[in-house]
């Protein structure tokens, strides 16, 4: 509460106690009572000064109706608004999730030859931000150009985002190369953007051209290896920010493990860990999805469940990191059961958690639970169906036999199926022997992805087990034709803190003659021992 004396105020009086006080909502509408009570509501500079203060408080709902009404009435009562006034409502609507309400007083403001300054550009394009248009970021973008504030980097780094968000990775770059002053901002934002483009080298590009690097720089690189699954690139880069002692926050630190998790890199997903225990980096929910993420998809399901369970705050991205963990590894039971616990402790599933539930059946044949999930998905839990759970729905069906009710599931789709859906009808029909069915999904598949070599192998084994010599040859021509190849399998095997990597019958390993030495042995005393 603002203490405040019940004699008549004064104008600087109150303005000091805005500025040096009021630290809630609350407090500003009790110096806003003691203005209308002193007759002091006309003077300019208290509503400046309530309008500016309310767009930069940490409101709790800051898109609460109330608050925006308040900043707009407020705004109302000032007589021939100045460029100040125009840029703090702007900045409040912004802020409070109103970018429409910001345009409308942006372009009142225009309207009015109410002249912009280096400040209303950056309010202004926050609010782009939110709605999401280029073609109102392009706007923008000419208004800033001809009032000269393009030399401003706020302006330009608003710009960028404001490119970023939609996408145009162009004319982000662009602004950014056209800059006259850049800051570590600026080139965050740029390596962020090229990130979300999926143009990962450029960002590369970008980052190493930087003359000052901060945590959030290191951070969205990191990430962006993680997510384009350049998972080697990720753990060397995480190895120089621990090497150069940089600064990090969590996101990092998921990223990397992320990585550690895609590759199976136990040993050093728990060095990571261990690196957070010994540097004291409180684990919140993000960090503890990213480590149980890691133990369950490594199959360490005893430390993932240990880590889960100590986490207070767990977010539905930390459910369903647990969920995936289990239904990886075949625990039918006990993935039904934190299932129930899920919905029970209140917690919406989404389409994650469905496909988690929906690759645990399929991993346990559990064709009943299946059908029941996926029939709840929509009904009960409003959560859509996706191609992925089809994908995986067709693949239990139809190799549980059930072609016929697989074949009617993808029929009725909303939407036509994807490479995974038709791949597993496929997968079911060359284990049943369904010939016609198999053709069909393998045409499906060769439409959706004709650079797929495997759909050819697997067809050709369809028409070998059948007996169908022709058919068997003219796949195999149309196939050489294409000059499609399939892809390589390859086994990974981790010893010693090493890990080796082996494609069928290749001899790049250093140690092939003695591996292949031994394999041999193995199988002569195999020969002896079944004969």
């Amino acid at each position: 509460m603002v203490k405040i004396t019940y004699k008549k105020q004064s104008s600087s009086y109150l303005i000091f106690t805005l500025k040096q006080q009021c630290k809630t909502i609350s407090q500003i509408h009790q110096v806003h009572a003691q203005s209308i009570t002193n007759n002091l509501l006309i003077h300019p500079q208290i509503l400046h000064s309530f309008t500016s203060l309310l767009s930069s408080l940490p409101l709790q709902q800051p898109t609460h109706p109330h608050f925006t009404h308040y900043v707009t009435s407020i705004f109302s009562l000032i007589n021939s608004p100045s460029t100040f006034c125009y840029n703090t409502i702007i900045r409040a609507n912004a802020l409070l999730s109103s970018p429409n309400t910001s345009f409308f007083y942006f372009l009142k403001m225009r309207r009015m030859s109410v002249p912009p300054d280096s400040h209303t550009f950056p309010f202004v394009l926050k609010a782009c931000g939110l709605l999401n248009s280029l073609f109102l970021g392009k706007t923008l973008h000419c208004q800033a150009l001809k009032f000269g504030f393009l030399v401003d980097v706020f302006v330009c780094n608003n710009l960028v985002r404001v490119y970023n968000v939609n996408g145009s990775i162009g004319d982000a770059r662009k602004v950014f190369d056209e800059s006259c002053s850049r800051d570590v901002v600026s080139y965050n934002l740029m390596i962020d953007g090229c990130v979300k483009a999926g143009e990962i080298e450029d960002g590369r590009k970008v980052f190493d051209e930087m003359p000052e690097r901060d945590g959030v720089s290191w951070g969205t690189l990191l990430a962006g290896y993680a997510r384009m699954n350049r998972c080697r690139d990720a753990i060397e880069l995480f190895d120089q920010m621990v090497m150069l002692d940089v600064k990090f926050d969590n996101v990092a630190l998921v990223s990397v493990l992320s990585a550690c998790a895609q590759l199976g890199e136990l040993e050093k997903g728990k060095s990571i860990h261990e690196f957070i225990r010994r540097k004291g980096i409180a684990i919140d929910s993000y960090l503890c999805t990213g480590l149980v993420d890691l133990y369950g998809k490594c199959g360490c399901i005893e430390v993932a469940r240990e880590l889960f369970e100590t986490s207070k705050d767990k977010k539905v991205f930390t459910w369903n990191a647990m969920l995936v963990g289990l239904a990886m590894h075949g625990h039918g039971e006990l993935l039904f059961d934190y299932f129930a616990e899920m919905v029970e402790t209140g917690v919406r599933p989404d389409g994650v958690t469905f496909l988690a539930l929906l690759v645990g059946c399929n991993h346990g044949g559990r064709i009943h639970e299946a059908r029941r999930f996926f029939g709840e998905m929509e009904g009960v839990y409003g959560v859509p169906r996706e191609l992925k759970h089809y994908g995986c729905m067709a693949d239990l069906l139809a190799r549980s036999g059930l072609i016929k009710e697989a074949m009617e599931m993808i029929e009725a789709m909303p939407m036509a199926g994807d490479v995974f859906v038709w791949g597993g009808l496929l997968g079911g029909c060359r284990i049943h022997g369904d010939v016609e069915l198999a053709v069909k999904a393998a045409e499906n598949v060769m439409e959706v992805k004709p650079e797929d070599g495997g759909v050819y192998s697997i067809l050709a084994n369809v028409f070998a087990d059948a007996g169908r010599w022709d058919d068997l040859v003219n796949i195999r021509r149309r196939r050489d034709s294409a000059q499609i190849k399939k892809n390589a399998g390859c086994s990974l095997i981790q010893l010693n803190g090493a890990t080796h990597e082996f494609i069928s019958w290749d001899e790049l390993h250093p140690q092939s003659d003695q591996i292949y030495s031994i394999l041999n042995c193995l199988q002569l005393n195999l020969k002896q021992y079944y004969c």
